[in-house]
């Protein structure tokens, strides 16, 4: 699983250094790297196997909505394969770096079954705005759902 988040630096090509308690979880699968996807403002990264998983969920799904279609447009399509080098690095391709607006500045943020890469300015304003959303009895009351 991956959890927590912390602050690192995209170098000048586009690479960041995947966190050793991430790598455990990527190499674990088989196979080095993942698929990065877009969403929200960050980049979504899933080990292969998660996101197949992923895949066939959403072939499954009986809906055919305009609204589904244009999320598996943009989603799936936007999708790429992300290889590990030697260094235990990912190449983020510039379209997604584009879309996230990373720079320099980025935050990895574990989310279970997959992890994000929101860049420092984005994730500092998604963290006020959960912390706005915590004055609202109806995201308060679904997180209570879960114990807390």
């Amino acid at each position: 699983m991956f959890r927590g988040s912390s602050f690192h630096t995209l170098d000048d090509k586009g690479r960041i250094v995947v966190p050793t308690r991430f790598r455990d979880r990527v190499r674990s699968e088989d196979a080095d790297g993942l698929m990065v996807s877009r969403m929200d403002n960050c980049l979504l990264a899933y080990p292969f196997a998660d996101w197949h998983k992923l895949e066939e969920r959403i072939l499954q799904l009986a809906e055919k909505s305009d609204y589904m279609r244009r999320f598996r447009r943009i989603f799936i399509g936007g999708a790429f394969e992300c290889l590990c080098d030697k260094q235990d690095r990912i190449l983020i391709p510039p379209t997604l770096r584009q879309y996230a607006s990373l720079n320099k500045d980025i935050v990895l943020v574990g989310v279970l079954d997959h992890f994000e890469i929101w860049s420092r300015e984005n994730y500092e304003k998604e963290s006020l705005t959960m912390e706005g959303d915590l004055r609202n009895p109806e995201a308060r009351n679904e997180i209570a759902k879960l114990g807390i």
